[in-house]
């Protein structure tokens, strides 16, 4: 195995996980200052929601968590660089 891998995949995985909790909070406070007073995104099955708005949720959250997700990973392999000398892969 290599060494940037032993390096990696444990960071990768923990800060990953802490990402996705940092998305979901992100995407609730940007959901309410759009102004829905609740905090959680329509769900697709949700009969009481309209289809634009079940559409903008699911866009803003996939958008929130992609952007996360790319800096945490950026970042970790970055980390990974510094510590090792060689981009993880």
């Amino acid at each position: 195995m290599k060494k940037t891998a032993i390096f990696y995949k444990p960071v990768s995985l923990t800060v990953g996980t802490a990402g996705g909790l940092l998305a979901g909070a992100a995407f609730k406070r940007v959901w309410r200052l759009l102004g829905h007073d609740d905090t959680d995104a329509p769900s697709a099955t949700d009969e009481d929601r309209k289809w634009g708005e079940v559409l903008l949720a699911a866009a803003i959250q996939g958008a929130i968590f992609a952007l996360v997700k790319a800096a945490i990973d950026r970042g970790g392999a970055t980390a990974v660089r510094r510590v090792t000398g060689a981009w993880p892969t």
